[in-house]
């Protein structure tokens, strides 16, 4: 079998000798070209390469920007649901590993990889729905307005030479939403073919559940959303500080679904349009994708063979 090891170097979890380790082992029962990222955008270049050498697998070695750019170089050369398109393989070497740790595949990488050649041994693959916000894949969340300033901050702090932690990623949400909570409302959500929802400060769309973790517990904004549904959607329409706290203790109790007035929560959904009045950050799966006014939201069920 051919296959395509795509690593990230700087990615949280991953060192050169584990790296070494990794892809000798891969090597041992696989055709293997080993590519190590220098840019960003390398990742997706090299997956859209090997799937126009025809390779049979691809295989992600990095955080969840490692692996939402391989699955978006995937398809810039291979079409949804294509029988011909390489199995996607992952192996987990970031902080948080969401994609990863929904479709239950162990933390460590080396057992990662164990598993991995395991599945390919054995023929273990399934189909996975997948998300898109405009022209941008994602495999397990996106938002507009809190989230992704959240994540637009932690990127600036990352770059800065910061340590990214979940303490980090705490310190900043709420940093975040204390300027945040001062502001009008920009959003208005609209749903497939429903009447649109205006006055809303954030809106989360999820492909899978958890929407992320903060260190080991999972944070759950949408339980009825999986690989195997339509998407998940969580809007805020109250950013006071009771309303917001009773949202995020009943997401970090693990399986508690949120509820209340003050919030839109949907789930198995096709389509969904948001709009803002002014320019606001988009993120998916973690990464910032810059400023939008108006996002489509669409759930693209069957788009991708991933090995477990």
């Amino acid at each position: 079998m051919r296959a395509v090891l795509v690593v990230n170097p700087q990615a949280t979890s991953t060192t050169a000798a584990g790296r070494d380790v990794l892809a000798h082992a891969l090597a041992s029962e696989l055709k293997l070209d080993v590519v190590e990222t220098q840019y960003w955008g390398h990742a997706a270049d090299a997956a859209r390469t090997a799937v126009e050498d025809g390779a049979d697998l691809v295989i992600a070695h990095g955080g969840d920007g490692t692996v939402n750019e391989v699955v978006n170089g995937m398809f810039a050369a291979g079409d949804v649901g294509d029988r011909a398109m390489p199995t996607l393989g992952v192996v987990p070497g970031g902080s948080a590993n969401v994609f990863a740790r929904a479709l239950g595949l162990p933390r460590d990488p080396v057992e990662a990889t164990h598993r991995l050649l395991r599945a390919v041994a054995e023929g273990s693959r399934r189909w996975v729905g997948l998300g898109r916000a405009d022209e941008r894949w994602f495999t397990f969340n996106a938002g507009v307005g809190w989230d992704a300033e959240v994540v637009a901050q932690v990127e600036r702090l990352r770059s800065a030479g910061r340590n990214v932690s979940p303490a980090l990623y705490a310190r900043t949400a709420l940093a975040c939403y204390v300027r945040m909570a001062r502001q009008e409302p920009k959003l208005t959500l609209r749903i497939g073919d429903d009447p649109p929802v205006s006055g809303l400060h954030s809106v989360f769309v999820s492909n899978t559940d958890p929407w992320t973790y903060l260190g080991s517990r999972p944070v759950r904004m949408s339980p009825e959303t999986s690989f195997d549904t339509g998407l998940g959607v969580f809007a805020l329409q109250d950013m006071r500080a009771h309303s917001v706290l009773r949202h995020v203790a009943e997401m970090l109790r693990g399986r508690a679904k949120p509820h209340g007035r003050n919030s839109i929560q949907r789930a198995d959904v096709g389509h969904l349009r948001v709009t803002c009045v002014e320019p606001l950050r988009l993120q998916v799966d973690g990464d910032c994708l810059g400023e939008r006014t108006e996002i489509e939201f669409s759930s693209v069920p069957d788009a991708l063979r991933v090995a477990v």
